[in-house]
């Protein structure tokens, strides 16, 4: 039709975004990843660590390498090992660096801290294990503003929200999702949750209230699994597959869930696709699992709503996908995305850019971004606030703070009951503690030293009787 021919190109300063892998020397070599079939992205990524699942005999495991050590991986690297069975997503906190969850078939959700530096044998006590799923548990996500908020959904159709700052359940999502869930994904300040399952429903849920504000029976006809996520302005974004089983994608207004606002079909490979979305830029990446591109696409305001961009190509099927936060790029480069792309045995950074001329830091590229504080506490959130996340400018690049301890502070059930009676101080300072008391209890002590003294001597006497007994009967 000749009305085709007026088409105008669309201006966009991300029409040009191009990848490019990393040189062969900057990629991580000799891993070992993990061969389970599921279709989570096996890959977390910081400004300091990249994380992946990885093969290991007997349990579940994933290996922390520091983001610099590139290259072959030693075989004796130390690897993050607590899980009996495998595991099937890691998530790191957005508010610390060192600190990442895991889930795995073993039923348990664990929280680790992770040093700086290179520890010398494998890590195997998590912080905390979370223990409420009856099933395997396949998807963890923490929450993006609250500190300590952290969602697991597993194989038992409940999605659970944990504080893990004390190791307490605060709410379980029970009769929502009649089958296995595929995703969840929360908005930007965490007040929303959205969820793909397997009865071929997309949920928006508003998790404090425990309802189900919105949901959209077969956003896609096809049988195989949809993904969705939050865009812009409250807006969904779902993949999935067409009746004649192409691929598909979907873009969603919560106010009018019946129809979409932008659908489009792609190709017909078999792969889910995982979609990756920066709000900075309103750039939405698919990376499907056993795919070799990247096709990435701009969410705007005017029809048709959702603009293909580009596609980078590869020659080799992507097992898994890690997906770079804004402060961990470099702005100097004008590096706008980063993946770590998982093949059978290395993990391969792929750099997004955007090309420009000039040296100076593209502020248009690079609005502020969420950085490492979050805006609530825990209890802040549970009790009705939202906050949007707090932003830092990545005008001089981002440097990641020092190695900040997670602390668990279990709640004692019997701190809840205040004691009877007049509530009486233990400080040091108490009278009640009298002198004859405190010299009573150094007794004690001095009692305990000279008892494990003659214990020790009288250990080592033994032993030194063993010796002559058995160097005199060779």
């Amino acid at each position: 039709p000749p009305a085709m021919s007026r088409r105008v190109v669309r201006q966009s300063k991300f029409r040009h975004v191009f990848g490019q892998p990393v040189k062969a020397d900057q990629m991580y070599e000799d891993i070992r990843v993990s061969k389970v079939t599921c279709d989570s992205s096996f890959c977390a990524v910081n400004p300091k660590f990249v994380a992946i699942i990885v093969e290991s005999g007997g349990g579940g495991a994933f290996i922390v390498l520091p983001l610099a050590k590139t290259g072959r991986v030693d075989k004796n690297h130390p690897l993050v090992t607590g899980h009996t069975a495998p595991v099937l997503d890691i998530d790191w906190c957005p508010h610390n660096d060192n600190v990442i969850a895991s889930a795995s078939e073993d039923t348990t959700v664990m929280v680790w801290q992770i040093p700086d530096y290179v520890p010398v044998r494998n890590i195997t006590e998590p912080v905390v294990t979370l223990e409420g799923h009856s099933k395997r548990v396949s998807i963890i996500s923490w929450h993006p503003t609250a500190r300590n908020v952290l969602l697991s959904a597993g194989c038992d159709n409940l999605v659970i929200l944990w504080n893990v700052g004390t190791g307490e359940m605060l709410l379980a999502l029970e009769d929502m999702h009649t089958d296995l869930i595929y995703n969840v994904g929360w908005n930007r300040n965490g007040s929303l949750l959205v969820t793909t399952c397997k009865d071929k429903k997309v949920r928006v849920i508003d998790p404090r209230k425990q309802q189900i504000i919105a949901e959209k029976t077969k956003p896609h006809d096809g049988t195989r699994p949809i993904r969705a996520i939050f865009v812009a302005d409250g807006k969904i974004f779902t993949t999935g597959f067409s009746k004649m089983s192409e691929r598909q994608l979907g873009l969603w207004d919560l106010n009018n869930f019946e129809e979409p606002i932008a659908l489009q079909e792609m190709d017909t490979s078999n792969g889910v696709l995982l979609p990756f979305y920066d709000a900075d830029s309103s750039i939405v990446y698919l990376c499907g699992k056993g795919d070799s591109s990247i096709r990435y696409f701009e969410i705007t305001d005017e029809a048709p709503y959702v603009h293909y961009l580009n596609t980078y190509s590869s020659k080799e099927p992507q097992r898994g996908m890690g997906f770079m936060p804004k402060r961990g790029l470099d702005v100097s480069k004008c590096e706008i995305a980063r993946f770590f792309k998982l093949h059978e045995r290395k993990c391969e950074p792929i750099v997004m850019t955007v090309p420009r001329k000039s040296d100076l830091f593209q502020d248009d590229l690079y609005p502020d971004t969420p950085g490492p504080e979050p805006a609530l506490e825990a209890d802040e959130w549970l009790s009705g606030k939202d906050a949007e996340p707090i932003l830092i400018s990545l005008r001089d690049g981002y440097v990641p703070i020092k190695n900040r301890e997670l602390k668990v502070v279990k709640k004692n059930i019997l701190d809840s009951k205040p004691p009877p009676g007049p509530r009486r101080s233990h400080s040091t300072c108490d009278s009640d503690f009298s002198q004859p008391a405190l010299e009573e209890v150094l007794e004690e002590i001095r009692a305990l030293k000279e008892m494990v003294q003659a214990q020790e001597k009288r250990i080592s006497d033994l032993e030194n009787k063993l010796c002559q007994f058995t160097n005199g009967t060779d």
